[in-house]
């Protein structure tokens, strides 16, 4: 039972109702089910500490006394569905009608020194179960089909005072599963939450036990720390606390030193606030959180530290750093398995992230707009967003005038998009027609042709077939010459 100073207020108590309900039929027919057979059964978890936040939830996570195999006995009949890809470690999956569940049995579980997989072994009764989960606030369950709620460790009292403790000792939590070092910094991020002192000096001394863990489940936490309200809490924790050298060591390294004499913004502080200003505008175009964008908005100047230079007057330059940051990109996320897809995505915004700054004040010609938009392709809604928001500037007439130079790009690409539907510019030839007008077979001359026009439909937009000809023509009796 919950302590005094975590009894839940009365409306606590009509949110634990209220998910009781919303858990129909499981509550009543499974919790009867389980009850039935002298057996136990709770919503456990995230769905129990966000019904007390007052968040929405999609998840329905359960746990009960009953070993995989009983479970599967005890649902058989009344499940719709059932699979069974986590059993080995003690989850069997359920589907009744639109109702998607995880009936977990009690456990602890614990990594050896070098294992990626954890040791299961199940567990008796429900206070040990929650003494095993990675904080307190995750530590509360409700008995079904009573309603009872189940606060052992004082989750409650946390989730009032906004802070991340462990039910038992920070450094046994870790150590059974060094991936809740991650799962620390993504809470808080995701749910503005401060670290407890012991947690944040657990984390802090334990962080290389992360490189036993797998790649994959390293990925998918920062994945979510990433989408959370507040990436840059997560982020700053694990560079503070040790942890991003074992996660993202490129991103502690943009901390590039600074001296009197050679000046230049903090790229570590900046890249932050690039991140900050990009979800600004995600949420302002109206786009829901967005991975490809807020990575590459983080890792946009990654490859400023290596392409550092220091020239006369103090100048500090960062030559083709946008290249070089576009390959890191590359070999990170690869490195964390992310999809091939992220992974091209985010390295070709980081490789375009520089490009308009060569736009001025609208000096370039409509080809040049073409090919900025037919470079970005259909990363040009991210690009223009990421651009924007890679202005950090203190200086309000410089940033205004960014922003007006922006401002009109957008414009002209948008006016040359309806001309001509820039999205699928192609050239006004295609392979086929090439070969017959010049008589020849598929092959490299065919590509080059192709290419020439491609240039010349970017260079001064549609041709008529007549005009497109005669300059293939011409192109191929200077260049295709035998």
């Amino acid at each position: 039972m919950p302590t005094a100073a975590g009894a839940p207020t009365p409306a606590q108590l009509s949110a634990i109702a209220a998910l009781v309900e919303s858990a129909r039929p499981v509550s009543d027919e499974l919790g009867g089910r389980f009850a039935e057979h002298g057996r136990e059964l709770a919503l456990v978890g995230g769905p129990v500490r966000d019904a007390l936040l007052g968040r929405p939830s999609h998840d329905i996570d359960l746990t009960t006394d009953a070993v995989p195999q009983r479970v599967l006995e005890l649902v058989d009949g009344w499940a719709d569905s059932v699979w069974t890809v986590g059993i080995d470690f003690g989850t069997v999956g359920v589907r009744k009608k639109n109702l998607q569940l995880e009936i977990t049995t009690y456990r602890s579980e614990s990594y050896s020194p070098k294992s990626r997989k954890p040791d299961v072994a199940y567990g008796t009764d429900i206070e040990g179960d929650l003494l095993r989960r990675d904080f307190t606030v995750n530590a509360m369950a409700v008995r079904l089909p009573a309603g009872e709620f189940v606060d052992p460790f004082g989750g409650l009292a946390d989730l009032r005072a906004g802070v991340l403790r462990t039910p038992g000792k920070p450094e046994d939590s870790f150590s059974d599963d060094p991936l809740r070092i991650m799962r620390a910094v993504r809470f808080a991020a995701q749910l503005g939450f401060d670290l407890a002192p012991e947690v944040a000096d657990a984390a802090r001394d334990m962080a290389e036990r992360l490189t036993i863990v797998s790649a994959e489940r390293v990925r998918d936490e920062l994945t979510k720390l990433m989408l959370s309200p507040d990436p840059r809490r997560g982020l700053g924790l694990m560079v503070d606390l040790g942890i991003a050298p074992y996660v993202l060591p490129e991103l502690p390294k943009l901390r590039l030193e600074i001296d009197e004499h050679h000046r230049h913004k903090d790229v570590y502080e900046h890249s932050l606030t690039v991140l900050d200003q990009a979800i600004e505008l995600e949420h302002a175009r109206g786009h829901e959180p967005d991975l490809v964008l807020r990575l590459a908005a983080l890792l946009h100047d990654i490859g400023k530290p290596k392409t550092r230079a220091f020239e006369g007057a103090g100048r500090v330059t960062f030559h083709h750093h946008e290249v070089v940051g576009a390959s890191m990109s590359r070999k990170r996320l690869t490195a964390l398995r992310f999809p091939k897809d992220v992974v091209s995505d985010v390295s070709s915004l980081v490789a375009l992230h520089l490009r308009f700054h060569g736009y001025g004040k609208g000096e370039w010609t409509d080809s040049a707009v073409r090919r900025y938009a037919r470079d970005a392709g259909p990363l040009l809604e991210r690009l223009h967003i990421l651009t924007r928001a890679d202005c950090t500037t203190r200086n309000r007439r410089k940033a205004a005038a960014l922003a007006r130079s922006y401002d009109d790009i957008e414009r002209r690409i948008a006016a040359l998009a309806e001309q001509e539907e820039l999205d699928r510019i192609r050239p006004d030839l295609d392979g086929n027609e090439i070969q017959e007008i010049l008589g020849l077979k598929p092959g490299p001359e065919i590509g080059k042709a192709y290419r020439y026009l491609l240039e010349l439909r970017l260079e001064n937009g549609p041709m008529e077939k007549e005009a497109a000809t005669e300059a293939l023509r011409a192109w191929a009796a200077e260049h295709l010459s035998s």
